[in-house]
């Protein structure tokens, strides 16, 4: 039982351990990245970055199967049907504070 017990308490210290260094190294990576001088250097880093993020977005993202997609089509159509909608002028402006919040620079 104390074996178990040591054995977990390693395996915590190492995972902790894991998310420093990892914290550690994108400190460190940006702490880089500021004292790069030239354009083309970041704008390969940016678009290296946005390929990633796209390719993160795409492993996350499953299709449906005909099933799922037909109930959410049998589901959006009783929405409409009784009068669950948002008008797009509605939703364009909700995007729009959400973007505004995440930019407030903007």
């Amino acid at each position: 039982m104390q074996l178990t017990s040591n054995f977990s308490g390693v395996l915590v210290f190492l995972q902790k351990k894991k998310i420093m260094d990892l914290q550690a190294r994108k400190i460190e990576f940006v702490q880089e990245f500021l004292k790069i001088q030239r354009e083309d250097i970041v704008m390969r880093l940016e678009e290296l970055l946005k390929k990633e993020k796209q390719k993160l977005y795409s492993e996350r993202v499953e299709p449906f199967s005909t099933e799922e997609f037909n109930e959410r089509i049998e589901k959006s159509m009783d929405d409409s049907r009784n009068g669950r909608l948002t008008e797009n002028k509605e939703l364009l402006a909700e995007v729009k504070k959400w973007h505004t919040s995440k930019n407030p620079k903007e």
